[in-house]
C-alpha cells in the first residue's frame, strides 16, 4: 500500500513539472518559448517580471558541447515596449542542471527586444494581457 502511495505521489510530481510551462510562442528561427504562468507578476509601476525558457531545435554547438535550451528571468515595461534581463542561463542538458552559463547583472538595464527573439515574443504575449 505504501509503495502505490508512493508512486503515485511520484507521478503527481512528475505531471506537475511537466505541465508548469505554456507556450507561448516561437522565435524567428522557430524555436518554442515558454512562460512559467506562476512566475508571472505585476508591480505597481506596471512593469512584469516572468521566468521564460527556450528549447533549441537545434543545439548551438560549443567547444564545451552543445548548448540545448535557455531559462531567463526577465521584466518588461509594457508602456515603453522595453524588456531588461535580470538572470539568463544555457544549458547543456537542462533535465539534469549541466550548465553552460550563468549571468546576472547587477543593475540590469531596460532596452529594445530584437525582433522575433526571446525577449520580443514575450513582450509581445505578456503585454497584451
Amino acid at each position: 500500500m505504501r509503495l502505490l502511495v508512493l508512486a503515485t505521489l511520484c507521478s503527481l510530481v512528475v505531471q506537475t513539472k511537466q505541465t508548469k510551462w505554456q507556450e507561448i510562442g516561437k522565435t524567428g528561427i522557430g524555436n518554442p518559448v515558454l512562460v512559467d504562468p506562476k512566475s508571472v507578476k505585476k508591480d505597481t509601476a506596471g512593469i512584469i517580471t516572468a521566468t521564460l525558457r527556450v528549447a533549441f531545435v537545434k543545439p548551438v554547438a560549443t567547444p564545451n558541447g552543445p548548448i540545448t535550451s535557455s531559462r531567463t528571468v526577465a521584466m518588461f515595461d509594457c508602456k515603453k515596449q522595453v524588456v531588461a534581463v535580470k538572470e539568463n542561463t544555457y544549458y547543456h542538458d537542462e533535465k539534469t542542471n549541466r550548465i553552460y552559463q550563468h549571468s546576472a547583472p547587477g543593475k540590469p538595464g531596460f532596452g529594445p527586444a530584437i525582433k522575433a527573439t526571446l525577449p520580443d515574443v514575450a513582450l509581445q504575449y505578456l503585454c497584451s494581457k
